[in-house]
C-alpha cells in the first residue's frame, strides 16, 4: 500500500499590502523573519516532506550522484597563466572540495610556492568561497577575501607570500576585489551597504594601519548604481567605475600616484554605456554612443576623455553584437556575437591583419580565456560545444598556429562525443519572430513525441546561455533526455536588440518565447505534455514561475532553482538587496504603470485555483540574490490553492545561498536530488 504523506500548511496572517489604491493581502508575508523561529521550523518541515516523498529515489541520488562524481577528475589541474614573472596553477586534489592555488617563479620547473589550501581554509566551515586573490607588484602579498556565510560578503587579509604570516589586520563586508596600487603597500576594495548589499563606497587600505582609519574616495550616491575598482591591464592606471543596468561612468588615476585624486574619464549620462581599456597613450571604448545599439569600439587620448573626442575605430553594425576586447601589445582581440554564434577576432595594431578564427560547429561557445600578460604573443581561449568537452587552447600571433593546453576529460570510460547530436532549430513565436533553440541528444532517438525532455531558459539582464558541454548531463542524455536550452528574447544571444525586447513592459516576450518554444517542441514530436520538463533559475526562476501560471498544462514537471517569484513586493521593497539596481530591468513599480505590468505576471500575485504541474523549488536561507521567503511563500500559496495531487516540494538549503553548497561535490548532490525528481516522473530509477 502506498503511503501518504501530508505536506504541512503555513499559517495564514492577513498582510494588507497598499500601492497606488491597490490593496493586495499577502497571507505569507509572515515567513519573512529569518530569525523567527517558527519560520525556520516550517523550512524544516518542508525539509522533512521533500526528504520523505522522494526517500523512494534515494538510492537513486546516490547512484546519480555517484555516476557525475565519477565523470569528475579529482586530481586536477588549471593549464598554468604567467603574471609578472610567476606561472600560476590552481589545482584540485583526490577527495578534496577546494581549490589549492600555487604559483612558480619563471619556469615551470622551478619550485612550487604554495599561496592558499582552501580545503584546510574551509575545515572549520559548511560554506566557505575564496573570492578573490590580488598579487602585489613586487609579488610579495597577497591580498585575498573569503565568504563563509553563502551572502557575498567578503573579509579582505593579506599575506605576507615571503614568510607565510597572515596579517590581523581585517577589512569586512567587502565585494571580494581588491586592487594594488603600483607602490605594493596601498590597495583599494569596495564596501556593500550593510541591508541591500548594493557595493556603494570604495575605499583606500594602507598596509599595517588600522582598517577604521581607511580613506573612503568614492560614494555612489544613487541607488541604482553599483561601484568597483580596477587597475587597467597596462597597469598604468587605476579605474573606479560606476554601473546601471543601462549607464556606465569611469574615474581614472595613474596606479603609481594611489593618494592623488581620480578624474572623471567621461560623466554619466543616461542611457548611455561604456567600458574602458588603456593602451600606449590612447583609451579604447566600447560604447553605445550615438544609439549604436550593438556597441562599437572608439579611441581617444589619454588627455581628452570626454566623448565629444571619442572616435570610430570599429563602427556600429546592426547584425554584430561587440561583447569585448583584450589588447595586447602588438594585437588587438576582439569578441562579437553574429546570428548568436560567437566569434574571435584578431587585428594588428600595425594594420596589415584582420581575420576571424575558424569554428565549423552550428552550436558552440567560444570565449577569450585569462590572459593578463600584456606582452605576449600568445591569446588563450577556450571552445566547447554540447558534445565537446572543453579545450583550452593557446593562439600564436606570429606563428598563426594553436596548441590545445587541456582537453576536459570524462573519465568513467563511457563517453564518447559520437554518440550524441546537437542542433540549432528554430521556433516561431506568437509574434512571428523565429526564436532559436540548441539541443543535444543521445543518436538514435526517434522522434516520436515520447521523449522525455528537459527544457532550460535564463532570458533576463543580456545574459546569454551559450550552448555549453556538461559532463554532469550526461547522466540525464544517456537515460534518453533530450536537453534543450531555448534562447527567448531577454539574454543577448541575437544582439542588443534581443535584450531591449526582453524587458521592462516587453518583458511578457521572454515568457512567450518560451512557451512557444514548447509548443513547438511538441508540435515537431521532439516529446510532448506528458513527457516535457522546464528548468531555470533566479530571474529563470521567475520564468519558470510564470509558465506554470499560464500554461501549466504543457509540462508534467518543472525544477524552479532560487526563484525570482515575488516581483512587485520585492521591487517595491528597496531595503532588499538589489532592488534600486533592477529598476531598470523590471521598471520600478512607485510608478503605476510598471507597478500594473509587473503585477500582471508576477508568478506569486498571479497563482491561481488550477492545475499545476508537479513541481520541485529550491532556495537558500543566506540567499542574497533572490530571498528565501520568496519562493516559501510561493509554495505555501500554491499548496493553497493548486486543484491537483502533482507533487509540490520546496528544498532549502539551511545552510548557503544563491549559489547552492561551496564544495566541488556537494553540489552535485543538489543535481542528483534534482535529476532523481525529474527521472522519478519519467518512471526510471537506475
Amino acid at each position: 500500500m502506498k503511503k501518504t504523506f501530508h505536506p504541512p500548511v503555513a499559517k495564514q496572517i492577513p498582510e494588507k499590502l497598499l500601492a497606488h489604491k491597490d490593496l493586495r493581502i499577502d497571507n505569507y508575508f509572515w515567513l519573512k523573519n529569518r530569525e523567527d523561529q517558527e519560520v525556520l521550523d516550517y523550512l524544516n518541515a518542508e525539509n522533512k516532506y521533500t526528504k520523505e516523498v522522494l526517500a523512494h529515489t534515494e538510492p537513486f541520488q546516490e547512484t546519480l550522484f555517484k555516476e557525475m562524481k565519477a565523470r569528475i577528475k579529482e586530481d586536477d589541474t588549471s593549464v598554468p597563466y604567467k603574471l609578472n614573472g610567476y606561472w600560476y596553477i590552481t589545482k584540485y586534489e583526490k577527495g578534496k572540495d577546494y581549490p589549492i592555488y600555487t604559483r612558480k617563479k619563471e619556469t615551470l620547473d622551478a619550485p612550487e610556492e604554495l599561496l592558499f589550501d582552501c580545503n584546510q581554509m574551509a575545515k572549520d566551515f559548511s560554506y566557505f568561497k575564496i573570492g578573490g586573490i590580488a598579487i602585489s607588484p613586487d609579488n610579495t602579498m597577497a591580498a585575498f577575501s573569503t565568504d563563509t556565510v553563502s551572502r557575498r560578503q567578503y573579509n579582505i587579509k593579506i599575506k605576507n607570500l615571503v614568510t607565510g604570516q597572515i596579517y590581523t589586520e581585517e577589512i569586512k563586508n567587502t565585494t571580494g576585489g581588491i586592487t594594488w596600487a603600483n607602490d605594493n603597500k596601498t590597495l583599494f576594495y569596495t564596501r556593500k551597504d550593510e541591508v541591500t548589499l548594493r557595493s556603494y563606497k570604495v575605499f583606500k587600505h594602507k598596509l599595517h594601519t588600522k582598517v577604521e582609519e581607511d580613506v573612503e574616495v568614492f560614494h555612489e550616491k544613487d541607488e541604482t548604481f553599483n561601484t568597483f575598482v580596477y587597475k587597467t591591464k597596462s597597469k598604468k592606471y587605476l579605474v573606479i567605475g560606476s554601473s546601471s543596468t543601462l549607464t556606465s561612468e569611469y574615474q581614472i588615476l595613474n596606479a603609481d600616484n594611489p593618494d592623488g585624486n581620480f578624474k572623471v574619464f567621461q560623466k554619466r549620462e543616461r542611457e548611455l554605456d561604456y567600458a574602458i581599456a588603456h593602451y600606449k597613450d590612447s583609451f579604447f571604448i566600447i560604447s553605445n554612443k550615438d544609439k549604436a545599439v550593438n556597441f562599437k569600439l572608439q579611441k581617444t587620448s589619454e588627455t581628452q576623455t570626454e566623448k565629444e573626442y571619442w572616435q570610430d575605430v570599429i563602427p556600429h553594425r546592426k547584425d554584430v553584437l561587440l561583447e569585448d576586447i583584450e589588447i595586447f601589445k602588438d594585437y588587438l582581440v576582439v569578441s562579437e556575437r553574429e546570428n548568436g554564434l560567437n566569434k574571435i577576432r584578431i587585428i594588428s595594431w600595425n594594420g596589415e591583419e584582420d581575420y576571424f578564427l575558424p569554428f565549423n560547429n552550428e552550436t558552440y561557445t567560444a570565449n577569450t580565456g585569462n590572459n593578463p600578460d600584456f606582452d605576449s604573443d600568445v591569446l588563450r581561449y577556450s571552445y566547447n560545444s554540447l558534445t565537446t568537452p572543453s579545450s583550452v587552447i593557446d593562439y600564436n600571433f606570429k606563428t598563426k598556429t594553436k596548441e590545445v593546453k587541456k582537453v576536459q576529460e570524462v573519465l568513467g570510460g563511457t563517453f564518447n562525443e559520437d554518440n550524441y547530436t546537437s542542433k540549432r532549430i528554430w521556433a516561431t513565436a506568437r509574434d512571428g519572430v523565429k526564436i532559436p533553440i540548441s539541443l543535444v541528444y543521445k543518436k538514435g532517438i526517434q522522434l516520436d513525441g515520447k521523449n522525455p525532455l528537459l527544457q532550460y531558459a535564463y532570458g533576463s539582464y543580456g545574459s546569454t546561455i551559450d550552448p555549453y558541454f556538461s559532463t554532469i548531463r550526461l547522466s540525464l542524455l544517456d537515460r534518453g533526455f533530450i536537453f534543450a536550452i531555448a534562447h527567448v528574447r531577454g539574454g543577448e544571444y541575437l544582439g542588443r536588440d534581443w535584450y531591449e525586447t526582453g524587458k521592462l513592459k516587453q518583458k511578457k516576450n521572454t515568457f512567450y518565447d518560451f512557451i512557444d518554444c514548447s509548443k513547438f517542441l511538441i508540435e515537431q514530436k521532439y516529446t510532448s505534455n506528458a513527457h516535457l520538463y522546464a528548468n531555470g533559475g533566479s530571474a529563470g526562476g521567475l520564468l519558470m514561475g510564470v509558465i506554470a501560471n499560464l500554461n501549466p498544462e504543457l509540462y508534467n514537471g518543472i525544477i524552479a532553482a532560487v526563484p525570482f517569484v515575488d516581483v512587485v513586493t520585492t521591487m517595491l521593497d528597496d531595503t532588499i538587496p538589489l532592488t534600486t539596481g533592477e529598476y531598470d530591468e523590471w521598471g520600478n513599480p512607485n510608478e503605476k504603470e510598471f507597478y500594473e505590468y509587473m503585477l500582471s505576471y508576477s508568478p506569486y500575485d498571479n497563482v491561481a485555483k488550477q492545475e499545476y504541474p508537479n513541481m520541485l523549488v529550491t532556495t537558500g536561507l543566506h540567499d542574497s540574490q533572490v530571498q528565501y521567503w520568496e519562493p516559501a511563500k510561493w509554495v505555501a500559496k500554491l499548496r493553497e490553492l493548486k486543484k491537483d495531487n502533482n507533487k509540490l516540494l520546496l528544498h532549502t538549503d539551511m545552510e548557503s545561498g544563491h549559489g547552492g553548497a561551496s564544495g566541488r561535490f556537494e553540489t552535485l548532490k543538489e543535481v542528483a536530488l534534482e535529476y532523481a525528481f525529474l527521472l522519478d516522473l519519467e518512471g526510471i530509477h537506475e
